[in-house]
């Protein structure tokens, strides 16, 4: 039998990558009718939802909550939920608790599983350490160069080094790329397997575009949120340097999908560039499909979701060399893995290439044809193991590999 999992997520109904893959995780558990309790935020009645195998349990927030994101917060308070989580949780009867960070919901799955003497997951999805760092570029830069680097050293290590001594209360942790995986089993000491993610490639798709044929206009695309963590002041750059040494590329214009804290921000120094908010579902994937690149200058994401939804809409991207991205773009096939001072180049180099850009946009949709959902979870279920010895694994119709996920 597959065990029963609870699974505490930082964010459920958010924009962002925790959100996105918890709902994907939700979901395929219902698709193979695992015992699987989902105990989140959110804003419908707060009452124990079964449906079959899967139950949801969903919180408010209360009027102490304060925001980290303008879709996500923090309630000091989320302990007054601990009767009723409890009372789940002794009628759901788990196996196992999977959290995803130290959020408030994270840090009560983690206090409930040690108090119930349940096996913990863990699973790394934000490098904290990084948005730290990155937001505190407003008082870094009122310091000397020189002692400014060293606190942003300071900032990074202590966070992270914060972070590690919460995740090594756990005894398997997962991580979206092969180097975050390595750093956290070395500072935690313990295993640590790759959870990349998958993509619905039916619903972002080539096949989505609406532009006519005879529009010749080249759409640079993002999709993300607009805050200084995602670095989207090079986008700025971009557009200057595009603009001033032409670079042989002309008709081009940006599309930028999301929000975020520094909208206002980018809105006005951003000049050629369609602002849509945030987009869901079909609308979602015909934005992707009308781009030509995906333009993503993020240093901190530890997979970048959005990344891989461009690739499967057939759209090259340009990402940095820096955190996960460039773990899903080829460079030179399915897009190009460059510094910042080389974003506007390798633009242009890719766009004045007729021939070059079509041939990534068709390696672009291969790669992302390999990504499915259900491999991701299938690689957890089977790392379960590695704390739940008595599972046996025979017959419950999981076949991941732990090795794989490594």
């Amino acid at each position: 039998m597959p065990p029963r999992v609870a699974y505490f997520p930082d964010s459920f109904h958010e924009v962002n990558g925790v959100a996105h893959t918890s709902r994907h995780f939700e979901a395929f558990a219902r698709r193979r009718g695992l015992p699987f309790l989902c105990v989140r935020a959110g804003d419908r009645p707060q009452a124990v939802m079964d449906d079959g195998s899967v139950w949801t349990l969903e919180l408010p927030r209360g009027f102490l909550s304060f925001a980290l994101e303008k879709d996500l917060c923090f309630d000091p308070a989320f302990l007054r939920h601990i009767p009723l989580i409890g009372e789940t949780l002794e009628r759901f009867r788990p196996d196992l608790v999977h959290i995803t960070g130290p959020s408030e919901i994270g840090m009560l799955g983690a206090a409930l599983a040690h108090h119930l003497d349940l096996p913990l997951a863990a699973s790394w999805h934000t490098n904290v350490h990084e948005y730290l760092a990155r937001r505190s570029d407003w008082f870094l830069r009122l310091l000397p160069e020189r002692q400014s680097a060293a606190t942003a050293r300071k900032i990074r290590n202590m966070a992270l080094a914060t972070a590690a001594f919460f995740y090594s209360g756990a005894g398997v942790l997962f991580a979206p790329n092969s180097e975050l995986c390595e750093e956290l089993a070395q500072r935690t000491g313990r295993p640590c397997y790759r959870m990349p993610r998958g993509v619905d490639a039916d619903l972002f798709h080539p096949s989505k575009r609406r532009r006519s044929t005879d529009d010749h206009e080249r759409v640079l695309g993002f999709v993300g949120r607009l805050s200084v963590e995602k670095n989207i002041a090079l986008l700025v750059e971009i557009e200057q340097e595009l603009e001033l040494e032409r670079k042989g590329v002309t008709g081009w214009r940006f599309l930028i999908v999301g929000h975020g804290g520094d909208e206002a921000w980018l809105r006005e120094r951003l000049h050629r560039a369609e602002f849509t908010g945030v987009l869901r579902g079909e609308a979602l994937a015909v934005a992707y499909a009308n781009m030509d690149l995906f333009v993503f200058p993020s240093h901190t994401d530890t997979f970048g979701n959005v990344v891989l939804e461009a690739l499967a809409s057939g759209v090259p991207a340009i990402v940095t060399p820096d955190g996960g991205p460039k773990s899903i773009v080829r460079d030179h096939e399915t897009g190009r893995v460059v510094g910042d001072e080389e974003f506007a180049a390798a633009i242009a180099m890719v766009l004045a290439d007729p021939a070059r850009h079509a041939a990534m946009r068709a390696a672009a949709r291969a790669y992302a044809e390999t990504a499915s959902w259900d491999s991701v979870f299938e690689g957890v279920y089977a790392a379960y193991e590695t704390i739940l010895p008595g599972w046996e694994r025979a017959g419950n119709g999981l076949h991941g590999n732990c090795a794989d996920c490594r």
